[in-house]
């Protein structure tokens, strides 16, 4: 394993901690920095030493030192998932100058999945930030490659995505959320800086994650066709897969129609 997957699964880990508080605080209205993480039961503030990623709760075996009130396993299962998630963007990006852009959706993409699922919601206050940092970062990216030109797709892309989602949110009221439309324009500056083939298979694959997400909610829940059921997690993850997928995917529809080389 590469020292720079290692590091961004220890860095993933860290910002897993800090992604719990974003996730619980941002719906709340509340501050993600003051005050500091408290026990859920008897308020007392979280000592350092009880506050290492994952190995704090497995060492106090899931329970408050103080009152021994249980804290939530979604704790350091978020903060193994960020290390998780933080790794696999390492792997595939590699120690580039568009890595740092790609761990910020990173980061960005567990509380908004955590949120949405938790409240149908998808925070301005994560969302609006994210098109600014997003832009610097991949400027960086693009002015330490050279590659201009995937810059300005970006740009092509993140408006083209948001325009799709628009519509829709138009033309079908109650389809999709005013905050699925701005999340779209985020994610459409990244998939296009990576590729237009990885923009087509993202967009389609949110979808698609989507549907499958609805059908079975709807067979094995109390959940109707009717029923409010949020996107932003199915968008994203689609984005992910897209980065992964879409170069082999676009060669095999090339293929298809006899426009490979």
């Amino acid at each position: 394993m590469s020292p720079e997957v290692v590091g961004a699964g220890i860095l993933g880990l860290l910002v897993g901690s800090f992604l719990n508080v974003v996730a619980h605080r941002v719906p709340l209205g509340e501050s993600v920095v003051r005050p500091a993480s408290r026990c859920p039961g008897c308020r007392t503030e979280i000592r350092r030493r009880d506050n290492i990623p994952v190995l704090s709760w497995v060492l106090l075996r899931g329970r408050c030192r103080v009152c021994s009130s249980p804290i939530s396993v979604r704790y350091p299962l978020v903060e193994l998932a960020t290390a998780l998630l933080f790794a696999g963007i390492a792997a595939l990006v590699g120690l580039t100058w568009a890595l740092p852009a790609y761990l910020y959706l990173a980061g960005i993409a567990v509380p908004l999945a955590l949120i949405d699922l938790q409240v149908r919601r998808l925070p301005d206050q994560i969302v609006l930030p994210s098109y600014a940092v997003a832009l610097v970062l991949l400027t960086v990216a693009s002015a330490g490659t050279g590659d201009w030109a995937a810059l300005l797709r970006a740009l092509v892309g993140g408006v083209s995505l948001f325009a799709l989602y628009a519509l829709i949110f138009v033309v079908k009221p109650g389809g999709m959320g005013l905050g699925d439309v701005k999340l779209a324009g985020v994610l459409g500056l990244y998939l296009a800086w990576w590729g237009w083939d990885a923009l087509a298979v993202g967009g389609f694959l949110a979808f698609l994650i989507g549907g499958l997400i609805a059908v079975g909610l709807i067979l094995f829940t109390s959940a109707g066709r009717r029923s409010k059921m949020p996107f932003g997690p199915a968008m994203l993850a689609g984005a992910f897969l897209a980065l992964i997928v879409a170069a082999p995917v676009g060669d095999w529809y090339l293929g298809l129609t006899g426009l490979s080389t």
